[in-house]
């Protein structure tokens, strides 16, 4: 069974939450290219808690990765799996826009 649905649907939930997208923003960018949770939630304004559960969801995902340093645990953006993610929304797009060629017969149709 093709689990790309389920991932995805994973992915958009992780994505969905203003917090984890502005995590992403400041891992993306050249300034922050590494940060550790208490960097993270001074930087968001929310609790070290709170930034370790937004980590917890990204990394579950996969978009982050974490690197040990001494007794900190800094995290970085894995642009790798972010731009498979990518790839997949963009097909997703561009499949939107064509008639389905069984459309008949496709899972899920109803009217």
């Amino acid at each position: 069974m093709n689990q790309l649905p389920v991932v995805m649907a994973e992915v958009f939930k992780a994505l969905g939450d203003p917090t984890r997208l502005r995590i992403i923003r400041m891992l993306a960018s050249e300034m922050e290219q590494e940060l550790c949770v208490i960097d993270l939630a001074k930087k968001l304004g929310v609790s070290q808690p709170a930034a370790s559960q937004h980590i917890k969801v990204l990394k579950n995902i996969g978009m982050l990765e974490p690197n040990r340093n001494g007794n900190r645990i800094y995290y970085n953006l894995n642009r790798d799996v972010l731009i498979g993610y990518k790839k997949i929304i963009d097909e997703l797009f561009e499949l939107a826009f064509q008639k389905c060629q069984h459309y008949d017969t496709c899972k899920g149709h109803t009217e």
